[in-house]
């Protein structure tokens, strides 16, 4: 029997293997036995049809791919990358990568080829969280993990539909409120997750900075706020009570949509709860404004005391099973390593420790910002940014016109293969080792099951050999993941918060380990939390008479992202619907649509033909369509957040045709 972790979202459950059978660990403390479909069909995504199994490469994109070699391709890329400007070129990283594979193309790029433009898609889910946690509490610091439900009174979850993004969370969710904890769940729609709530509040789309400064300014105004906990460990707090005199308390409900009766209900709750931790996710982050959404909910937590206490605290829930490893290691083109920025000190401290004088002091492109920016060369490991960029029609002409496109991939059905030139075959899940970190902070350990097939290669092997192309031999000569992740720790010590280096690589097979449980304050240079005044600026798309409808987007339980694991014919997740859009009962009546029906949803940027499930589910005027539709992105605006450059996903303006297919007209 192999003890193994799942791959797909950030809760990071514990699994076991034996021959061909995948069980959930029932010794491991996060899930208990328990799986979710995905979990229980990981075998699934290494024996599926649309494997892809060899190098492939071609010069053009309008040519066909053809079969190459390791070596042919590696040396394509090298000299490719040798003759071009390094600020002409870009890493597209992913969370579906484990530490060692981002630590090595992270070193590559930033350390040894000079270019900063080294990003990961965490870019479009968890940069706003990011840019707020540092903001406000000093570090990319999660403050608390996920057993903190079963001690604390009341669980606020924003933005975040956990029966269907993080199933096994969601059912210790469950299991604590049997012992007595109260949930609220605040969200535009009544999502699986709502069904469990004690208090559901259907907020209006795009207003949760109102939602959260009416709690803050309750706090102030009515005195409810921690005093000691305020005048010794937080700043800010006079100019923000200034500010909060002038703004309008009933002009900020209104735009909630929640009635007065609505709200003094859950702050009742609030009130009486000694213990709270508030949950987010893509509801929050995903936003123009997602930073001070983020910054508004944080507030709560400083201006209540409820926060470095067990049972307390901001919980970002991440989606992906290594995106927080990724930002640990310095996967983001804002952040060196380590959690390290390029100010001079840091700079030097990298580069005596990667023994380099290559690194650049300038910030690299984002994710969001590569596509834009002419580059020559673009490496695009595990993820796919022609499918999951807004404003698709945009993304694929831009990405059609870079030279030099490299997919790594352990699938062959990506949207983005269509515009690469050479593509490399990775090992995924169960065909090869490492780490990742989970949501809260885990460090847990993935196992070989077995084989890696034919050509493929784990990814930190095929950055090491472009290193070795690119003639860095000396520096890159690691034999396993064991020896990348023992280099790892070593560097964390560079931060002195960082406490990685206390794990063992060979303990983590048998149990997880939790870094930072020393931490029990403020990371900031005053070592004081910093309240932010924010308010709704309302800078997302606005609907019009053309556009009346609000888009919101997100995951259904049973798919992983562009399905090229989990939507195969081999398959058995097709429990729930993948294709459908949302929409409210009178909205379909006054649009004479009926449930089933096909419908296309047209932005200013493109269109989709999807099937309307008509339910009580969402609010009018608001639709929403599951990511699980590949084409959704044909709709999303490309409006990013200016602080985290996070795009707005949440917030784009649509109409709806009835669509006839039969004649390929509308009425």
């Amino acid at each position: 029997m192999i003890k193994s972790v799942c791959g797909y979202c950030g809760v990071g459950c514990g699994l076991e293997f034996n021959k061909d059978t995948l069980i959930g660990d029932i010794a491991y403390p996060i899930n208990e036995g328990n799986l979710c479909s995905k979990g229980i069909s990981e075998l699934i995504s290494i024996d599926t049809p649309t494997r892809l199994l060899r190098p492939l490469l071609r010069e053009s994109i309008k040519d066909e791919y053809k079969i190459s070699s390791w070596q042919e391709s590696i040396d394509t890329i090298a000299e490719k990358i040798k003759q071009t400007p390094k600020d002409k070129i870009g890493f597209y990283l992913s969370g579906q990568l484990l530490t060692e594979d981002y630590y090595i193309a992270n070193k590559l790029g930033k350390g040894f080829i000079g270019t900063n433009n080294v990003d990961t898609n965490s870019r479009t889910c968890m940069s706003s969280a990011i840019v707020a946690y540092k903001k406000s509490i000093g570090a990319d610091f999660v403050p608390l993990r996920m057993d903190d439900i079963f001690k604390t009174n009341l669980l606020i979850l924003a933005g975040a539909n956990t029966a269907e993004a993080h199933v096994v969370f969601h059912n210790q969710i469950k299991k604590a409120k049997k012992y007595g904890l109260k949930v609220v769940v605040i969200d535009p729609r009544f999502t699986d997750t709502a069904k469990i709530a004690d208090i559901y509040l259907p907020i209006k789309v795009g207003s949760d900075i109102d939602f959260f400064n009416l709690i803050s300014k309750r706090l102030i105004d009515e005195e409810l706020y921690n005093k000691e906990f305020v005048a010794n460990h937080v700043n800010n707090f006079e100019l923000l009570k200034n500010k909060f005199k002038r703004v309008p308390t009933t002009k900020m409900l209104k735009r909630t949509g929640l009635t007065s009766e609505q709200f003094d209900a859950f702050f009742e709750l609030y009130k009486e709860s000694k213990n709270i931790i508030t949950a987010w996710t893509m509801g929050l982050n995903q936003s123009v404004q997602g930073v001070d959404k983020n910054l508004a909910l944080i507030n709560t937590h400083l201006l209540s005391g409820k926060i470095f206490k067990e049972g307390n605290g901001p919980l970002s829930l991440t989606g992906q099973p290594n995106a927080m490893g990724g930002r640990e290691v310095g996967g983001l083109s804002t952040s060196l390593a380590v959690h390290l920025g390029f100010d001079a000190k840091s700079i030097q401290k990298v580069s005596n420790f990667w023994n380099t004088t290559s690194i650049n002091n300038k910030v690299g492109l984002t994710a969001t910002q590569m596509l834009e920016a002419n580059l020559d060369v673009l490496i695009i490991c595990h993820t796919d940014p022609v499918y999951h960029l807004p404003n698709r029609n945009k993304v694929e002409a831009l990405i059609a016109r870079i030279p030099m496109v490299v997919e790594i991939n352990a699938y062959e059905n990506s949207q983005t293969a269509k515009f690469a030139h050479i593509r490399l075959p990775a090992a995924p899940w169960g065909e090869k080792e490492g780490t990742q970190t989970n949501l809260d902070r885990t460090i847990t350990k993935q196992e070989k099951l077995t084989r890696t097939s034919i050509e493929c290669k784990p990814d930190w092997e095929i950055f090491k050999l472009l290193a070795c192309g690119l003639g860095y031999e000396k520096e890159f000569n690691y034999k396993n993941p064991k020896e990348i992740f023992e280099e790892y720790q070593q560097m964390t010590k560079l931060n002195d918060y960082m406490d990685i280096s206390e794990a063992s690589y060979d303990e983590l097979s048998k149990k997880p380990f939790i870094w930072g449980e020393k931490i029990k304050n403020f990371l900031t240079p005053d070592k004081k939390g910093n309240l932010f005044f924010v308010e709704n600026k309302l800078l997302s798309e606005k609907t019009s008479l053309e556009y009346p409808f609000i888009l919101l987007t997100g995951r259904t339980r049973d798919q992983w992202h562009s399905g090229t694991k989990t939507n195969q014919p081999t398959t058995l997740l097709k429990y729930k619907e993948l294709n459908f859009c949302e929409i409210n009962p009178q909205d379909a009546e006054y649009l004479n649509i009926k449930n089933g029906e096909s419908i296309k949803v047209i932005s200013s940027r493109g269109e989709l033909v999807t099937k309307a499930l008509v339910t009580e589910s969402i609010r009018k005027k608001t639709l929403f369509i599951p990511i699980s539709n590949t084409q959704v992105n044909y709709l999303t605006n490309d409006l990013l957040d200016r602080e985290s450059l996070q795009p707005d996903y949440n917030h784009s303006a649509v109409k709806i045709q009835k669509y006839i297919e039969a004649h390929n007209d509308l009425q």
